[in-house]
């Protein structure tokens, strides 16, 4: 059986999704030329019309698939609450694809995606490189798919439009704050795995770093509590640190909670920040200082991006920075 679908079909034929549905549901409504290289491309791909295309030129329903890394973080699932609100008012149907999968690769779940022939993609994971961003782009060019990047961009590029924060300006504040409390030797705590947004907030603290003429220091680790809390045991024992910047409201509070089995004061002797504002932040005790992202904004502005797209309007700037503050609460002076 063909597993051609009918992005496949409109591909190949450079015309749009109704075109092919148009070709062989109103044959009277394509110019001839056009009807023929489609049906052309249907017979030589072996595609199998299915009910969804062959209602396409009029159906009113939109599906939308929305990517993410997995939805373990706190982050992801105030995002989604962001999308589905959108989706909700223009009567959306979701599709929830999750990365973290033994599985099926993620060029796997992506070609999944195409074969759902859905009408845009929302992706979410910041673990974008080269090789993701490529393909990203041969599914919106390819299939004619409209993509957007939401928490996470392709630096360089804005061919795949995205809606993020200035992660580096952000890096770079959070870090400014801790230097101007006097502190000496600050820490940044980062992933162990490469994400494209953990980079640019390094690259703010080492930019702050760098001009108050102190020592950068980054440490990796997992984003899992139980390895990491073991990490940071294992730290204490040889190292002294004033000031921690943590990518992730989660790995601050586990950093912060092995500083109180080792009878570290917070925040008198050690300065603690995290990077989300997440309901983490606001649980803690003490609660955590924190570059504040605006997570809801980012998923309902990042689906409002994708329904313009979706419709063909113009948009205006392909590249959206939300603004971002600085939360201070009890793990800073």
């Amino acid at each position: 059986m063909s597993k051609a679908t009918i992005y496949d079909v409109a591909g190949a034929a450079r015309v749009s999704l109704a075109t092919v549905s148009r070709a062989i549901n109103n044959p009277e409504k394509v110019k001839p030329e056009t009807r023929e290289r489609v049906l052309k491309v249907i017979e030589e791909l072996g595609y199998k019309p299915n009910a969804f295309a062959r209602g396409l030129a009029s159906r009113k329903s939109t599906i939308v698939a929305v990517v993410v890394p997995d939805m373990g973080r706190a982050s992801i699932a105030e995002m989604m609450n962001g999308i589905a609100d959108i989706a909700r008012v223009y009567k959306y149907s979701i599709l929830l694809y999750i990365l973290e999968s033994e599985e099926a690769s993620e060029e796997d779940i992506l070609r999944e995606i195409i074969a759902a022939q859905v009408d845009g993609i929302l992706y979410l994971n910041d673990e974008i490189n080269e090789k993701q961003y490529d393909f990203l782009k041969t599914i919106k060019n390819t299939y004619q798919i409209p993509v957007v990047l939401t928490n996470t961009f392709y630096p360089g590029s804005d061919e795949i439009p995205s809606v993020s924060i200035d992660y580096e300006r952000a890096g770079y504040e959070i870090a400014k704050k801790l230097i101007e409390e006097g502190r000496k030797d600050i820490f940044m705590i980062s992933t162990v795995r490469k994400y494209m947004v953990n980079d640019l907030k390094e690259a703010g603290y080492l930019r702050a770093m760098k001009e108050a003429g102190l020592k950068q220091s980054i440490m990796r680790t997992s984003g899992r509590i139980s390895i990491n809390t073991e990490h940071f045991n294992e730290y204490f024992k040889d190292n002294k640190v004033d000031g921690v910047i943590a990518v992730r409201d989660s790995i601050a509070i586990s950093f912060m909670n092995v500083a109180f089995e080792n009878n570290v004061k917070i925040p008198e002797e050690l300065g603690i920040c995290g990077f989300q504002n997440t309901k983490y932040a606001r649980l803690a005790r003490p609660q955590l200082s924190c570059v504040d992202v605006p997570i809801y904004d980012l998923g309902a502005v990042g689906m409002r991006l994708l329904t313009k797209l979706m419709n063909n309007e113009d948009i205006s700037e392909k590249v959206i920075k939300l603004p971002h503050s600085i939360v201070l609460r009890k793990t800073t002076l």
